[in-house]
């Protein structure tokens, strides 16, 4: 799947983005085909568990969430003179988008339980980031 999470670290995905995205994975792991039941040998369609459980690599959104936590900790560490930091964590003028970038590095801190510390200065520390990233990606997504 690496066409699809092409730059996926900067992407602000809404819930409905995510849900569209786990639509598709699921539509392209059809490729695995039917299976024969064991019981009555007839031919039936594989449910997405099933298909899941085929499937060895990790969910195409726990992957976008781990990549774009990782990517924040390299740009918050970047410092404030870069203009990569400014883009990202910076405040944009005019109308506010439905979510930032910003907002879905928080929610993501709140999966994994941290949701209410200064990410800033938790991502200095490469090996508490690190942490955090990979619990983001062992997390269950529905």
């Amino acid at each position: 799947m690496p066409v699809v999470l092409y730059g996926c670290e900067t992407w602000s995905l809404t819930l409905r983005e995510e849900r569209k995205l786990r639509v598709f994975e699921n539509m392209v792991l059809k490729i695995f085909g039917p299976r024969r039941d064991e019981v009555t040998g007839e031919w039936r369609r594989l449910h997405n568990d099933e298909l899941n459980d085929l499937y060895s690599s990790p969910n195409t959104v726990q992957v976008i969430k781990s990549r774009r936590m990782r990517w924040a900790g390299h740009v918050v560490r970047m410092g404030e003179e870069r203009g990569v930091y400014r883009v990202f964590v910076g405040k944009l003028k005019g109308r506010r988008p439905r979510r930032r970038w910003v907002d879905n590095i928080r929610m993501g801190l709140q999966e994994v339980g941290c949701g209410y510390m200064d990410w800033i200065g938790l991502a200095q520390d490469r090996d508490r980031w690190q942490t955090l990233v990979s619990a983001v990606m062992n997390l269950p997504v529905p």
